[in-house]
C-alpha cells in the first residue's frame, strides 16, 4: 500500500497517519490550513447540532419517542452538571456546555474509524494521499476550543465585575490587598490565566493523540504474523472498549472545565 519506490515501515506508517492534509493560504507557514481538521469538525458540528435541532423542533409534550427521550436525557444531564457548579442564570452557560460536550464528543469519536479507511477513497493509494479524521488529535483544534472558552471567561470577568472589580481581583487576590503583596498577587493570577488554556487544550489533545498512536501500534503488531495477529487483535479490542470511556470522559472533562471557568468569571473572591 506504500507509494511506488517507498518502503512501508512502522515509523513512516505512523508518521503518515499523524500528518494533516494542508492548504497554504499565504507565504507564511502561519497561514496554513489543516483542511482535514477544519472540514471534519465543521461537518460533525452541522450533523450533530442539526440532529439536536431537528429533534427539539419536533418535540412533543406527550410520551416521547426514543430519539426525543435520548436528547432530553442529554439536555438534563448537561443542565444538572451546570446547576451543580454555576450558581446564576444558566441561559448562556448551559447551551455553551452542551455545545462543547456534543462537539468534542463527536470529534473524539472519529477515533473509532479505522486509520486506513480514508485510503479507500484515494486514487493513488495510502501513502499518496490521506485524510486525518480525528480533529481533536490536532493541537490546533484543542487550542482553538480552549482559547474560545478562555476569551469568553475574560469577557464575563469584565462584564460581571467591571474593569475596576476585575483589576482589583488581579492585584488583591489571593493574598490580600497589602500593597507589598500586589505584585505577587498579579504574578500568581497571570500564571493562572496562562495555564488555563494550556491545560484545557493539552489534556484533550494528549489523550486523543496518544490513543491514535496506540491503535496504530497494535495494528502494526497485528500484521507481523499469526501470534502478532492474535495478540494484537485481542489487545486492540480491549483498547477499543477502554477508548470508548476515554472518548466520553475527555469530552466530559472539557465540558466541566468550561463550566468551572465560566463560574469563576461570574463569582468574585
Amino acid at each position: 500500500m506504500a507509494a511506488e519506490g517507498q518502503e512501508l515501515t512502522p515509523t513512516s506508517y505512523i508518521g503518515h497517519h499523524l500528518t494533516n492534509r494542508t492548504v497554504s493560504l499565504g507565504d507564511s507557514p502561519f497561514w496554513t490550513l489543516h483542511l482535514d481538521t477544519w472540514l471534519t469538525a465543521v461537518v460533525l458540528g452541522v450533523v450533530g447540532f442539526g440532529f439536536l435541532w431537528w429533534i427539539a423542533r419536533g418535540a412533543t409534550a406527550g410520551v416521547p419517542n426514543k430519539r426525543q427521550a435520548f436528547v432530553e436525557m442529554l439536555f438534563d444531564f448537561v443542565d444538572d452538571q451546570v446547576k451543580g457548579i454555576f450558581h446564576g442564570n444558566r441561559a448562556f452557560v448551559a447551551p455553551l456546555a452542551l455545545t462543547v460536550f456534543v462537539w468534542v464528543f463527536l470529534m473524539n469519536a472519529m477515533d473509532f474509524i479505522p486509520v486506513d479507511l480514508a485510503a479507500l477513497f484515494t486514487e493513488h493509494g495510502l501513502h499518496q494521499h490521506e485524510w486525518k479524521p480525528v480533529p481533536t488529535s490536532d493541537v490546533n483544534t484543542t487550542f482553538a476550543l480552549a482559547l474560545s472558552v478562555w476569551a469568553l471567561m475574560l469577557f464575563y470577568n469584565v462584564k460581571v465585575k467591571g474593569v475596576g472589580g476585575w483589576t482589583h481581583e488581579l492585584f488583591c487576590t489571593p493574598f490580600g490587598s497589602n500593597i507589598l503583596l500586589m505584585p505577587l498577587n498579579f504574578l500568581f493570577n497571570v500564571v493562572e490565566y496562562v495555564s488555563k488554556p494550556l491545560s484545557h487544550s493539552l489534556r484533550l489533545y494528549g489523550n486523543i493523540y496518544a490513543g491514535e498512536i496506540i491503535f496504530m501500534l497494535l495494528w502494526m503488531w497485528a500484521a507481523t504474523g499469526l501470534i502478532g495477529s492474535v495478540a494484537g487483535g485481542v489487545l486492540a479490542l480491549g483498547w477499543a472498549i477502554f477508548h470508548i470511556l476515554i472518548v466520553a470522559l475527555q469530552a466530559y472533562i472539557f465540558m466541566m472545565l468550561t463550566i468551572v471557568y465560566m463560574a469563576m468569571a461570574h463569582e468574585s473572591h
